[in-house]
């Protein structure tokens, strides 16, 4: 069993730790909010209810998890360290600049991040060959992928033993070879929330035509056939000529589409404020993450790993 320190203790922090306590794991969790920190059993625990742990697994795992009140104490004897802080570049950087300093030097150090590149995040280290990236998945507890992100200057041999870390806790690991923005799963992700968007914002459907189309064809699908092996069913013929018939037509802008500046600038955040795309009750925030939770433990239930 490896030592595990997660750098932060939110939605993503808890997760991981969850995901490796459960897997029997030691792991030590800080977080600079006080009461963030101290919630993490609670949240560990519920979460594992949902996913139906009993309680004798809940125990275990909370018994493997520690909580720290400084990074220093959480990563000073880490076999592993993964930093879950806040989408901010800066920010990680200092933090990764502190972990440095304290823990060992055979510690892997990797930043769960969803589009920023590692290679910004840790070029300043001084020990980047074991600097990488693991981009878990929201919810990461539920969500079986983890992209693994190497840089120019990361070790292989690290590398893959991150794979196998993270193979061997039960997620779905995939090695990601060149450091790019979005990575894998956020750049084919984007790249169609960019189309949806245009279809809306050019008057060709509404936003409820463009969730209903992706949920009743393609989306239906996408949980066992991937895009490539859909190509290679239909054949690679018919894509080609698909694409010489709709490729040139498609957005293809490199900035934001100004229909989300306009959405904004409306006070339509989304479904927390009560409007975005659509408009949505007070209730609906609440009942569409029940509902994405109960998919993904079906999911899990018949889906092979």
């Amino acid at each position: 069993m490896s030592r595990i320190a997660v750098i932060g203790g939110g939605l993503m922090g808890h997760g991981i730790a969850l995901t490796f306590a459960r897997a029997g794991h030691d792991v030590t969790v800080t977080d600079p909010n006080t009461d963030m920190l101290n919630s993490v059993p609670a949240r560990v625990s519920e979460s594992m209810s949902l996913l139906g742990a009993d309680e004798t697994e809940i125990a275990n795992a909370l018994r493997c998890i520690e909580l720290a009140g400084a990074v220093q104490d959480a990563v000073q004897k880490a076999d592993y360290v993964f930093e879950a802080a806040p989408e901010k570049l800066e920010l990680k950087q200092s933090i990764f600049a502190e972990i440095e300093n304290h823990a060992p030097e055979s510690a892997v150090l990797a930043s769960n991040t969803s589009v920023i590149q590692i290679t910004k995040i840790m070029e300043g280290l001084n020990g980047r060959h074991r600097a990488l990236g693991t981009h878990w998945w929201n919810p990461p507890h539920m969500i079986p992928l983890v992209e693994v992100v190497k840089t120019e200057w990361t070790d292989p041999t690290l590398a893959d033993g991150m794979v196998t870390l993270l193979g061997d806790a039960g997620k779905t690991p995939v090695m990601v070879e060149k450091d790019v923005p979005g990575f894998i799963g956020n750049r084919l992700q984007h790249a169609l929330w960019r189309e949806a968007i245009s279809l809306v914002e050019n008057g060709i459907c509404t936003a409820e035509a463009v969730d209903d189309v992706v949920k009743a064809s393609f989306g239906r699908r996408l949980a066992v056939l991937g895009p490539l092996e859909n190509a290679d069913l239909v054949g690679i013929e018919l894509t080609q000529d698909i694409h010489r018939q709709v490729l040139f037509d498609l957005e293809a802008s490199p900035a934001p589409s100004s229909h989300l500046q306009s959405l904004l600038d409306q006070g339509r955040t989304g479904m927390a404020a009560g409007a975005g795309f659509r408009e949505w009750r007070t209730e609906d925030l609440a009942r569409t993450k029940a509902r994405v939770a109960e998919h993904l433990k079906k999911l899990e239930a018949i889906l092979p790993d």
